[in-house]
């Protein structure tokens, strides 16, 4: 007997019954049924057992969609629809095991699943073995500690230029997952092809070839410029923004008169980015995370030249590193540098509102 002939008089007896009981059997029976011989079934069977799973599953309790995904998500050959329905579930539990395991998923669903879903659900599509730069670009900019942390741990996950530019920038304030990047196997390359660097330390550690674990979290750590009060820097530059005179050629003149104090404070203000980080950021051996400042804004060289030469602590850029310096602000896509500054913007705001709460 085909399938279609023992499937479709059940299939009716289960739509005008009703019965969430009944579709519950009725959906593990023709489970089981379809898993003992999907190895044999061809295309046009395994369309008729996606049609009679995927119109069950509405009226189905969790327990029984959970199991169903469990069961489904291993199987090369699984109902592509059904799999999709259990994908999309809201309940993790339910689509846990299909966004972790299951072939059948195309990335335009895991994209879309990226898009809209929550946490755990990024989380378990940064698990599956392999994920393309289209998937891995949204879990990166939507996803929280836990979903970089397990992405950046997935030697099958590929990266663009642009989600490691983000994920560095994110590794600026988490050493243990600066770590993880240090280990990915196409980090090296990366960096020769000119990837910057949000923090000079970062990529010192990325690159070192010593193992982290022989080396103390101190010497980790992104240097700062330590112990500087803005504080009138902050009131000459409110004082400017009220006159309606703070912009580009105001940072400008700041850094031509050595005017380190009111040009960070000037820099934050106009990149709508907090003073400390800027001030991290200035303080760094290199001056990638100041061009990206500067490329977000839609600067010219010019003006990022005046900013990256105004050194605190009276050090000289070196000509050779201005040069390649020029080169990487160059080629730095302003897009990659906007994602990254929604980044740090987006920290500060977290922060705002935990010392609210708090």
């Amino acid at each position: 007997m085909s399938a279609h002939a023992s499937l479709s008089p059940e299939l009716e007896e289960v739509i005008r019954r009703g019965s969430p009981e009944w579709q519950t059997k009725t959906l593990e029976r023709i489970a089981t049924f379809f898993l003992e011989g999907a190895s044999r079934f061809g295309d046009e069977q395994i369309q008729l057992f996606d049609t009679v799973l995927s119109r069950l599953l509405p009226g189905i309790e969790s327990r029984a969609r959970s199991e169903l995904s469990h069961r489904l998500a291993p199987v090369a050959n699984a109902p592509i629809e059904t799999v999709a329905r259990l994908a999309h579930d809201n309940e993790i539990v339910v689509a846990g095991p299909i966004l972790r395991q299951s072939w059948r998923l195309p990335e335009i669903e895991l994209v879309d699943i990226a898009e809209r879903m929550g946490q755990a659900h990024l989380l378990a599509i940064a698990a599956r073995a392999g994920l393309t730069e289209r998937v891995t670009d949204v879990l990166v900019r939507r996803g929280d500690c836990s979903v970089v942390h397990r992405l950046a741990e997935n030697p099958g996950a590929r990266l663009s230029r642009d989600g490691l530019v983000i994920l560095i920038a994110r590794a600026g304030v988490d050493i243990s997952l600066a770590k993880k990047i240090r280990l990915r196997p196409d980090l090296r390359s990366r960096l020769r092809d000119g990837l910057p660097a949000t923090v000079d330390a970062i990529r010192q550690r990325l690159l070192a070839t010593a193992a982290p674990e022989t080396q103390s979290d101190a010497q980790h750590v992104p240097a700062a410029v330590a112990g500087r009060d803005y504080a009138a820097a902050q009131r000459v530059v409110a004082a400017l923004r009220q006159q309606g005179k703070l912009g580009p050629p105001t940072l400008v003149d700041f850094a031509n008169n050595q005017q380190y104090d009111e040009a960070v404070a000037a820099l934050a203000a106009l990149c709508l980015v907090p003073i400390e980080v800027v001030d991290r950021l200035m303080g760094a051996e290199r001056p990638d995370p100041v061009l990206i400042l500067c490329k977000s804004a839609g600067w010219d060289w010019p003006l990022a030249e005046a900013i990256i030469t105004l050194r605190p602590r009276g050090r000289a850029m070196p000509l050779e590193s201005l040069a390649a310096a020029q080169a990487n602000f160059e080629r730095l896509p302003p897009m990659t540098a906007q994602r990254v500054l929604r980044f740090w913007q987006a920290r500060s705001e977290d922060g705002e509102q935990a010392s609210e709460d708090g």
